[in-house]
C-alpha cells in the first residue's frame, strides 16, 4: 500500500506543478482603464476564433488540470486514511 501512495504523491505533485506553469502561462485577459476608456469590441475574428490560439488551448490545459488537481485532492485524502 506504500508503494501506491508514494506513486499517488508523485503524481500529485506533478499535476501541481503543471497547474503552476499552465497558469502563470497565460495571458491576462483584462484590458485595465484603457479598455473602458477606448471602448474595445468582442466582435472580431481573434475573439470568435479564441478557442482555437494559443491562449485558449492554455486555458482549456488549466481547466482540465485544474479537474485533475481536484480529483487528485479528494483521492489522497481517502488514500492517506487507510
Amino acid at each position: 500500500m506504500t508503494v501506491a501512495k508514494n506513486i499517488a504523491i508523485a503524481l500529485y505533485v506533478i499535476v501541481c506543478i503543471i497547474v503552476i506553469v499552465l497558469a502563470t502561462a497565460q495571458a491576462k485577459d483584462s484590458q485595465g482603464a484603457s479598455g473602458a476608456i477606448t471602448g474595445s469590441t468582442t466582435n472580431n475574428f481573434y475573439e470568435k476564433n479564441k478557442g482555437r490560439t494559443r491562449e485558449g488551448a492554455l486555458k482549456k490545459a488549466t481547466v482540465i488540470f485544474s479537474i485533475v488537481f481536484v480529483a487528485g485532492t479528494i483521492g489522497l485524502s481517502f488514500l492517506m486514511l487507510m
